[in-house]
């Protein structure tokens, strides 16, 4: 007689989850994380720009969206019942493409902030200039009539 083992940590299992009671409770946390992020950025739409505050809620709200993207992806796309080794498969490869898009963010900051200390005339030639005003403008064309006659 054949013995049959069977691994619970390599095998899938067909089963996702307990149905329509789950997907409710996961509509209704997402519903309160999104009504929570707008009263919050309602909330702080008239601060200081600069106040720690504001800061601190700019911070809290994005860690309810993470919390968000957390519940999509584990739940409407079936990863929350995956096995360890997939979800690895594919949070570590998503972790790495955000740390990515980070540094090359920073780092072409870095040259642009260094370009416009080191190099006055690329500064002068990127940044935009303001347009004369009115009284501004016909001063010099005075001037440019009397020097002509």
């Amino acid at each position: 007689m054949e013995q049959h083992t069977t691994y619970s940590d390599v095998t899938h299992a067909d089963t996702h989850g307990g149905g329509s009671k789950e997907i409710w409770r996961v509509t209704i946390i997402l519903s309160v994380l999104t009504i929570v992020e707008l009263l919050l950025g309602f909330w702080m739409m008239d601060m200081d720009p600069e106040s720690f505050l504001k800061h601190f809620i700019k911070g809290v709200i994005v860690v309810l969206m993470l919390a968000k993207a957390f519940y999509i992806v584990a739940y409407f796309m079936h990863l929350g019942h995956e096995i360890r080794n997939f979800i690895m498969t594919v949070a570590v490869p998503m972790g790495l493409f955000v740390w990515f898009i980070i540094a090359f963010l920073a780092d072409g900051n870095s040259f642009k902030n260094l370009r416009n200390e080191y190099n006055p005339e690329y500064k002068e030639r990127t940044t935009t200039k303001k347009a004369p005003a009115e009284n501004e403008e016909a001063a010099p064309k005075e001037e440019k009539k009397a020097e002509q006659q």
